[in-house]
């Protein structure tokens, strides 16, 4: 004789507390309603890995990867605002750093595309920074 399968069981109570619950109306006034949903683009991350990244990103955490280039757009951020030239070339060093250890953690060069816009906004500030050193071209 086959054993009923648990999760069946729960599908059925699910399902029909769902269906009490539209019945209720519970569901008429939720907020975006009418609107697209705002799906996150999960491609970058393997399949396996997925579910995992969303329950960190839920609690608030990031995968080493992310929090690197969270602090990476903070430097640039703070070079951006760097009014004393002491601070902008520890800034600098401190930036230098955090891609180098980036490179030896892959065991490759870090590659930014260009269309990403840390991209430009890191050429400007290193071009900059040279220009203040060494005067216009």
């Amino acid at each position: 004789m086959a054993e009923a399968n648990p999760w069946s069981v729960i599908q059925f109570i699910a399902e029909r507390r769902i269906e009490e619950a539209q019945a209720q109306g519970v569901f008429d006034n939720l907020p975006g309603r009418g609107r697209p949903l705002q799906l996150e683009d999960m491609s970058h991350v393997p399949e396996d890995l997925r579910m995992a990244y969303k329950i960190l990103s839920n609690a608030g955490c990031l995968p080493p990867e992310l929090a690197e280039r969270k602090e990476l757009n903070r430097l640039v951020a703070l070079l951006d605002s760097c009014k004393d030239e002491q601070e902008r070339v520890r800034q600098m060093q401190k930036l230098r750093f955090m891609v180098i250890r980036a490179q030896m953690r892959c065991q490759r060069h870090l590659q930014l595309e260009q269309d990403d816009p840390y991209y430009d906004r890191l050429l400007d500030k290193l071009s900059a920074a040279v220009n203040e050193k060494t005067g216009p071209a």
